[in-house]
């Protein structure tokens, strides 16, 4: 029984793999063309129905909770692999449920899974879609285009980095509005969606939020002191060291080395403030801003230019479209769903 409920059309299965039992939901009909979709960081499969329920008749819909989310069992994420415990995890799943190919969408640091599934797997993936997706040079801790990393520790980012309200709010499974930095319901309608907008299911979404898993070496993860502001550098454990600049390793190679090259569709909120060149969970921004004492200045630590980091490696990829969607920001397939399709069911085609 998943955690949160299902909307009408989905179905909620346990899929045993190698690897890890993952929960997954489906929809539309079994021998259906596959869709895999990759939720992001706060968030589960629960993210997707309403998009998956949308496909064309003759797709399906699979949407597992990533490690470390949802219902899926309770593993630790080796951050030291980079992103390569989920796309482990996710090939392991294709193979259980005897697939071959599948068209991949995945939303933020779900997007950053499809470039990796791109890097590692290019001939597994039919096409990919990335919605407001993490810069595949990795969350914070970077500066230029390039990605160079502003300190060799790649202080700035991973478990250390995370207000650590958040993650206690989590564990509480608060649902208040108490908290105007932390509390998970408000992080979600004044970040996942540009208010005013509230969806329909808030309480279905916010339920996803809270099952992320928490604690020292799960969400956020553990951390380094550092000499470099802002005096934590990465640990080894838990997904937000495992998308720290430290772990990306070679994927952006790969991925822009890609052969054969999926088709790649980017689709982003023009209001977003969680992926942005000037992100508010990125402390280059944060002490640009004042936020955070001790900044050392734009040479040095720079907000991280995440759209132009994601355009230039796409540049570089080759074939991609981009689609801005105007008045939405960190979840346009939420906020606005039939323009998201229109793009979508394009790339699906």
């Amino acid at each position: 029984m998943a955690t949160v409920p299902t909307l009408p059309g989905i179905t909620s299965k346990m899929i045993d793999t190698p690897r890890i039992k993952t929960h997954v939901l489906f929809s539309g009909p079994e021998d259906g063309i596959p869709v895999l979709f990759l939720h992001g960081n706060a968030s589960s499969a629960s993210y997707w129905e309403e998009i998956m329920l949308a496909l064309p008749a003759d797709y399906r819909g699979i949407a597992p909770d990533l490690r470390g989310y949802g219902d899926t069992e309770d593993k630790l994420i080796d951050a030291t692999r980079g992103t390569a415990d989920w796309v482990d995890d996710l090939l392991g799943l294709l193979d259980a449920l005897k697939i071959e190919k599948a068209h991949v969408a995945g939303h933020s640091m779900g997007g950053t899974l499809v470039f990796s599934l791109v890097a590692e797997a290019p001939a597994r993936v039919l096409s990919g879609t990335v919605v407001d997706p993490g810069s595949p040079y990795g969350f914070g801790g970077s500066k230029d285009l390039d990605g160079t990393p502003c300190y060799d520790d790649c202080a700035g980012s991973g478990g250390g980095v995370v207000n650590p309200d958040f993650p206690k709010l989590i564990a509480a499974g608060d649902r208040s509005s108490d908290n105007p930095q932390a509390s998970p319901r408000v992080v979600m309608n004044s970040f996942y969606w540009k208010p005013p907008f509230a969806p329909a299911r808030e309480e279905d979404l916010l339920t996803s939020l809270l099952t992320e898993k928490i604690g020292g070496e799960k969400y956020p993860g553990d951390l380094l002191p550092s000499a470099n502001w802002p005096n934590v550098a990465p640990g080894k454990f838990g997904p937000i060291n495992a998308i720290s600049p430290k772990y990306v390793g070679d994927s952006v190679k790969k991925f822009i080395a890609a052969s054969p090259k999926p088709p790649m569709l980017w689709v982003r909120g023009d209001s977003d403030m969680i992926v942005s060149d000037n992100s508010f969970f990125d402390l280059g921004t944060l002490g640009k801003l004042g936020y955070v004492p001790g900044w050392p200045g734009e040479e040095i630590y720079p907000p991280q230019p995440m759209v132009g980091q994601t355009r230039r490696i796409l540049e570089q990829y080759g074939p991609f479209e981009e689609v801005v969607i105007e008045g939405t920001a960190h979840s346009p397939f939420i906020e606005k769903p039939a323009e998201f399709m229109a793009s979508f069911t394009k790339m699906l085609k």
